[in-house]
C-alpha cells in the first residue's frame, strides 16, 4: 500500500518476474489484464509494461490491452527506441484521463530516446548510475559522479522541451544483502546532494525498490518479515530527501519506521560501515 507523497509505479507486468513471463509465453492475455486491473486497485499510480526483448508491435499491443482494463497512467519500460517509439504511438492519452506516460529509461548512451517527446510528451526516467565516456558507458562508483550524470541529464532534457518537473532521476539502487563496495553510500549521498541543489527544484526521484532486498530471505529467524521493513527503512531515510516514487509491489506494506526499529538500526548501521561489514550487518538483522 502506498505511502502519502510516494507514487507507486506497479513493477509487475515485467517479463524478468518468473510468473509473468509464464502469461507471456502463454500468450494468456487475460492474466496479463488481470495484473493490471489487480495493481490499479491496489493503489499504483503508473503501471509498468515490460514486455522484454519482443516485437515492437507485441508491447504496442501489450499497451493497448492494459489500458483497455485500466485509466491509470502507464509506465513504458524498455531500453530500445524502436520498442519505445511503437508503444508511444499506441497510447491512448484520453484513456489516461489526459495523464502522459512515464518512459523507463533514458540512459547517457540513450539520449536520442528524448526525440521520441515529438510522437507523445512524457515524464523520462533518467537512469544516472552511468556515464558516457566518448561512446562507452563507464559506471559511476560515487555520489559525485551520479550527481554530475544527473546534472547532464537534466540538462539534455531541457533542450528538448521537458522541464525538471516532468524528470525522475533514477540513481539505482543496489541488494543490500550483497553490498561491498558501498553502493548504499554512493545512493543516500547522491540523492542528498540533488536534493539539495537549486537546479533540481521540482525534480521527482524513483529507484527498483524490489531490488534493495533481491539478496535475502523473506523472513528473519523469529520468522518476522525483511524485505518490506528494509525497503520502509530505505523510504524513511529517503522520502524526505525527495525520493517520491518508487517501481515496486503494490502488495508490500511500505510505511515510515521509527529510529528504533530494527530494520532502521540496520540501515543506519551499515550507512556507518563499509565493504563486507555491510553484508555481515545484513545477515545479523535477518539471523
Amino acid at each position: 500500500m502506498s505511502l502519502p507523497g510516494l507514487t507507486i509505479i506497479g513493477e509487475s507486468i515485467n517479463d524478468s518476474v518468473p510468473s509473468t513471463k509464464k502469461l507471456y509465453e502463454a500468450n494468456d492475455i487475460a492474466g496479463l489484464k488481470e495484473l493490471a486491473k489487480s495493481q490499479d486497485v491496489g493503489g499504483a499510480g503508473y503501471i509498468d509494461v515490460n514486455v522484454g526483448k519482443r516485437p515492437p508491435e507485441f508491447l504496442a499491443e501489450m499497451v493497448r490491452q492494459v489500458q483497455s482494463v485500466t485509466a491509470k497512467p502507464l509506465s513504458i519500460d524498455t531500453p530500445d527506441p524502436v520498442m519505445a517509439e511503437a508503444a508511444l504511438k499506441a497510447y491512448d492519452l484520453k484513456r489516461a484521463g489526459g495523464k502522459i506516460p512515464v518512459l523507463n529509461s533514458i540512459s547517457p548512451l540513450r539520449t536520442q530516446m528524448f526525440e521520441l517527446k515529438k510522437i507523445q510528451p512524457f515524464k523520462p526516467i533518467l537512469l544516472v548510475t552511468e556515464r558516457n565516456e566518448n561512446g562507452v558507458g563507464q559506471p559511476n562508483h560515487t555520489a559525485e559522479e551520479t550527481f554530475a550524470t544527473a546534472q547532464q541529464m537534466i540538462a539534455e532534457a531541457g533542450k528538448h522541451g521537458i522541464p525538471v518537473s516532468d524528470c525522475i532521476i533514477d540513481p539505482g539502487i543496489s541488494p543490500i544483502g550483497a553490498d561491498s563496495e558501498n553502493q548504499v553510500h554512493r545512493l543516500m549521498k547522491s540523492i542528498q546532494m540533488i536534493h539539495a541543489d537549486p537546479q533540481f527544484k521540482g525534480v521527482h526521484m524513483s529507484v527498483g525498490l524490489s531490488n534493495f532486498t533481491v539478496m535475502i530471505p523473506p523472513k528473519c529467524a523469529d520468522g518476522s518479515p525483511t524485505k518490506a521493513p528494509l525497503e520502509s527503512a530505505f523510504l524513511t531515510l529517503a522520502m524526505p530527501l525527495g525520493m517520491d516514487h518508487v517501481i515496486g509491489s503494490v502488495k508490500r506494506k511500505y510505511e515510515l519506521l521509527p529510529a528504533t526499529h530494527p530494520a532502521m538500526l540496520c540501515l543506519q548501521d551499515c550507512l556507518k560501515l563499509e565493504g563486507f561489514d555491510v553484508i555481515m550487518r545484513v545477515q545479523e538483522f535477518y539471523s
